[in-house]
């Protein structure tokens, strides 16, 4: 009986939440988000004994966002809502992580790129192929090239000093650069059909956990090196300012969504609601 009127209490709760943080201002709202993060984050690195599992959760994250796509895919037969130009920005930096990850590490993580790779391929192929009456070209209007060309231009001016092989460092960057932007048409897409169906809201959503257990594994990995982490993954007082802006642009673009996901979830839609 206790349980079930927890239950019932828990949605009413989240709805106060979400009702008081609609009426902070946007600094409080940065603010507490931030310090939310923070507590949670805390609370992970005492519960969970190694800071490595936080990056293989944020990669099984995106690869669990990956699955919801190719069930909407298969069951659905329909790639409606989904952009196309972000799966190709997704595949062209899983390329170059997993020449980086094949070059540097050889672990786990490259398994973990190659088969997201490999299921991403076959989401680009069905949307291109199979299901392509169904792919909302007219909306998925975001060039491609505006996100690779600025960051091939910036990787070949700021990037870690990694000399494993020919262009490493520039490689590194650019990877990073473009998964920070690669969700861009997918956002844009999404703002301009206004209503987001349930598999491409929960893949999104996957996405942007995916970037919250990244923060983690940053945060963690710096707080248990004394700052060392940054020198494993190079030096550079420019390089550093680059990376850390990639990571805050990424997360600052997913927030709002998982925002509005959030929100859909606890008012118990299907269909999330973007603003205009």
């Amino acid at each position: 009986m206790g349980n079930k009127e927890t239950l019932k209490s828990s949605p009413k709760s989240l709805n106060a939440l979400l009702r008081w943080a609609k009426g902070l201002s946007m600094r409080a709202k940065v603010v507490a988000g931030f310090l939310a993060s923070l507590v949670i984050i805390v609370v992970m690195k005492f519960t969970v004994k190694k800071s490595s599992h936080f990056y293989l959760l944020s990669e099984s994250c995106h690869a669990a966002g990956i699955l919801v796509l190719i069930r909407k895919l298969m069951y659905q037969k329909s790639c409606s809502g989904l952009s196309i130009k972000t799966q190709e920005l997704t595949a062209i930096f899983l390329v170059a992580r997993l020449i980086c990850s094949i070059n540097l590490e050889k672990n786990i993580h490259t398994m973990l790129d190659l088969l997201t790779l490999l299921t991403t391929g076959w989401v680009i192929y069905m949307m291109r192929r199979k299901l392509k009456s169904s792919y909302s070209k007219d909306m998925d209007t975001l060039p491609i090239y505006y996100v690779l060309v600025p960051c091939a231009i910036l990787s070949l001016l700021v990037h870690p000093p990694i000399r494993t092989f020919l262009l490493a460092g520039p490689t590194f960057a650019f990877c990073i650069y473009v998964e920070a932007l690669s969700v861009l048409p997918q956002l844009r897409l999404m703002q301009r059909m206004k209503m987001i169906e349930p598999f491409t809201a929960k893949y999104v959503f996957a996405l942007g956990m995916a970037r919250f257990f990244a923060w983690a594994y940053w945060i963690i990995q710096t707080y248990e090196t004394r700052g060392g982490y940054f020198f494993l993954i190079g030096s550079g007082y420019f390089w550093f300012f680059a990376l850390f802006l990639a990571e805050v642009v990424q997360s600052f673009i997913l927030v709002d969504f998982c925002y509005y996901y959030i929100k859909s979830f606890v008012r118990g839609q299907y269909w999330v609601d973007m603003p205009v």
